[in-house]
């Protein structure tokens, strides 16, 4: 907690649409936001208070994964997560630094860096 996930998707979603004042709350409540963007749909998850993967089915997640997902508590997904996904892992130091760790995408990962 604390290490940027909702502030990482708002600035991502935030370019996606074009409008830097986007309003973009974290979805916690309300599970799941969807934004339309210059990329198509974009729907931003936030799975920690989820209470487990069936509940996820309930929230559109089968059409949802013709678009762009953006998924905060990722392992929460159990086997829903999709094998093709790119994986952005955050790390805050005791420092308030922060790191960012991508993985996934093998064929494409190296155009990000």
């Amino acid at each position: 907690m604390g290490a940027g996930k909702t502030t990482l998707a708002r600035a991502l979603l935030r370019h996606l649409v074009g409008d830097p004042a986007l309003e973009v709350p974290s979805p916690t409540f309300t599970l799941v936001q969807t934004y339309e963007t210059r990329v198509g749909a974009v729907h931003h998850y936030d799975l920690w208070r989820l209470d487990g993967p069936g509940a996820l089915l309930e929230l559109g997640w089968d059409e949802a994964c013709n678009d762009v997902v953006l998924v905060e508590w990722p392992d929460r997904l159990a086997d829903l997560r999709p094998n093709h996904a790119l994986t952005v892992s955050l790390r805050l130091h005791d420092d308030e630094a922060r790191e960012a760790t991508l993985t996934g995408w093998a064929d494409r990962i190296e155009s990000l860096a």
